[in-house]
């Protein structure tokens, strides 16, 4: 038996969560890289492709499907579904290498941590993205059942830890931006929810945020942060990042405006559920 195989006979069951949408060029390749897991959990919001038949097509797949409240609170049910209590959570776009995989084998053999951040390495369509701020770019993702959760916000969530998440060395591979087309529309999609959330805070806009903010942004992460030296791609990146701030703080603009005229924003739902929410697993499924 390989170093690989006595690591996972000795180390604690994990669970691997991935959620989903309409993620067929995605969601094989996802669930195959994370099939060392002792279980995945796929929480699907009711794709219109194939994603549901690819991933039941997996052996140890637990496959459910619920309406899409934001990522946070997707996630968060999702964990509560898991049947293990270490968890490894995954988007569709991202993917397990097995440098990283043997970096988790070996660390949960006797952990040094309740929570670890992952790096990821972001590529733009079959580009790494070695600039721009991205390139350290780390996300909380592996962890013990309790030690940390979503808040509450429905776009562009960070964990919440109790305790500081210790880096592992390895990075997962993120493929941030594969077809052109599809990342604009998500950017405008991102931008409609982080202006739902900042509506819901009572936020107002000006100036500053339309116009300084995206500039700023794009200044940031294509001269200060160097994102020139990755050539056109990296021109190009920068910009969509700049147009996704630009399209948050618009879209509010265009809200707060249409307000006083009468005409209430159609916000996207929010999961209002304590449970969701709850740092002491009363939401937890009772399977």
């Amino acid at each position: 038996m390989g170093e690989q195989g006595i690591a996972a006979r000795a180390r604690p069951s994990i669970s691997a969560i991935i959620t989903t949408f309409n993620e067929e060029r995605n969601v094989g390749d996802c669930i195959t890289s994370l099939q060392w897991c002792d279980e995945i959990v796929v929480v699907d919001s009711f794709s219109a492709d194939r994603t549901p038949e690819i991933a039941r097509s997996f052996d140890r797949v637990l496959f459910l499907q619920r309406q899409y409240p934001g990522s946070a609170s997707q996630k968060n049910w999702a964990i509560d579904q898991a049947a293990h209590d270490w968890l490894i959570i995954f988007d569709a776009d991202e993917r397990c290498t097995r440098e990283l995989r043997a970096e988790i084998e070996r660390e949960l053999l006797a952990p040094r941590a309740k929570a670890y951040a992952i790096k990821r390495r972001v590529y733009f369509m079959d580009r790494v993205i070695r600039f721009s701020g991205w390139q350290h770019d780390r996300v909380v993702r592996l962890f013990e059942r309790g030690a940390a959760r979503y808040p509450n916000v429905r776009v562009h969530a960070d964990m919440v830890t109790r305790g500081t998440p210790r880096v592992l060395r390895q990075p997962m591979m993120h493929l941030m931006i594969d077809q052109f087309d599809e990342y604009v529309r998500r950017v405008v999609r991102y931008g409609v929810w982080g202006a739902a959330q900042a509506w819901r805070s009572g936020r107002s806009t000006s100036i500053i945020e339309v116009m300084f903010r995206p500039a700023w942004r794009f200044f940031r992460m294509y001269v200060l942060q160097l994102g020139f030296l990755d050539g056109v791609a990296g021109l190009v990146f920068c910009t969509l990042q700049s147009f996704a701030t630009y399209s948050k703080w618009a879209t509010l603009w265009a809200w707060r405006h249409n307000a006083k005229r009468g005409h209430m924003p159609n916000l996207p739902p929010f999961d209002e559920d304590e449970r969701t929410w709850s740092w002491d697993g009363e939401g937890r499924s009772s399977k």
